[in-house]
């Protein structure tokens, strides 16, 4: 069964964000350009991974290249909220980053996570052909490097929103024996 392909070429947005109260938070990947609005479902290592690998990603190619890149773009000076509605499209397995030189842009190719269900579980065909079958979705967004260095930054400030101890998601802090 073939996922759904997504390409946005070139975004006129892309941000991440929350929805749910501190703790409880869920993650999203969003983008979208004049005709669609794509969210997609990730988990906050995701955004907080996502967010360093742009900024070594941009850093790395202002060295190498004669087409520096400002690191005090203003995140403020970019609607980076969510747009309505925020719908996922699904759940995000794993996020990649290339980057075309001739058109100087930069993918961020986002890749379903395929779970096997549990009519699935009970054949006797092996888990990875049946994985293999089930082929995941893929979302590619194209953006500027300035549209991606704003993503970095604000996924920067999206995860130092949350809890001031994101060790204690409901685990016991304290306890005596």
């Amino acid at each position: 069964m073939p996922g759904i392909e997504i390409e946005l070429n070139p975004v006129s947005f892309i941000t991440v964000g929350t929805i749910g109260p501190k703790g409880k938070r869920e993650f999203f990947l969003q983008a979208g350009d004049e005709t669609q609005i794509v969210s997609l479902t990730i988990e906050k290592e995701h955004a907080r991974a996502l967010g360093e690998a742009i900024r070594e990603m941009l850093d790395g190619l202002a060295k190498r290249a004669d087409r520096p890149l400002s690191r005090d773009d203003e995140v403020s000076r970019v609607n980076m909220d969510l747009r309505e509605p925020v719908v996922s499209r699904f759940r995000v397995a794993q996020l990649g980053l290339g980057y075309d030189e001739d058109r100087d842009m930069v993918i961020l190719v986002a890749q379903e996570l395929v779970l096997a269900s549990a009519d699935e579980e009970e054949t006797e065909e092996p888990i990875e052909d049946r994985l293999e079958e089930a082929q995941p979705g893929v979302a590619r967004f194209w953006a500027t490097r300035q549209q991606m260095r704003q993503l970095s930054q604000h996924a920067a400030q999206v995860i130092k929103q949350g809890r001031a101890d994101p060790a204690s998601n409901g685990r016991v802090l304290y306890y005596w024996t």
